[in-house]
């Protein structure tokens, strides 16, 4: 059994700026130029260009709690922030928050999703190129 130490000294590191970039964009997080969708949510078993695994990925409930933080933080924030600057009350800017609250956690999904891949892609887990345990 090798030493889990002389293992990730020998593993070339992964730009995790890059992969999150290219992960929140939908492409993959190694070449950048394959999808890692095949549906809406569904990721690529491989990458259809540079043959990268894929399937690795345990994104899980990760990407949902933290579209609901940003949506929450966003919408609330910003009918606090309105409500405010206007002087207007929360019942004539209920339709916009409620717009913002339904359409950005339908926009955010799936780059919060590829997020979350490229990331765990980038930092070798799940067996990304790294360990199983």
């Amino acid at each position: 059994m090798q030493d889990r130490d002389a293992v990730d000294t020998e593993l070339e590191p992964r730009p995790f700026g890059r992969a999150l970039a290219r992960g929140f964009a939908g492409r993959c997080p190694n070449c950048g130029s394959g999808r890692m969708f095949a549906s809406f949510l569904a990721v690529n078993a491989h990458c259809p260009v540079c043959r990268e695994a894929l399937y690795h990925h345990r994104a899980d409930d990760l990407p949902p709690y933290l579209n609901i933080f940003l949506t929450g933080h966003v919408v609330v924030g910003g009918l606090l922030a309105a409500m405010t600057l206007t002087g207007k009350s929360a019942e004539t800017l209920a339709p916009a928050a409620f717009a913002a609250a339904i359409g950005m956690p339908a926009a955010l999904m799936r780059p919060l999703k590829g997020a979350v891949v490229a990331a765990q892609w980038a930092m070798r887990m799940h067996g990304f190129g790294g360990h199983e345990d």
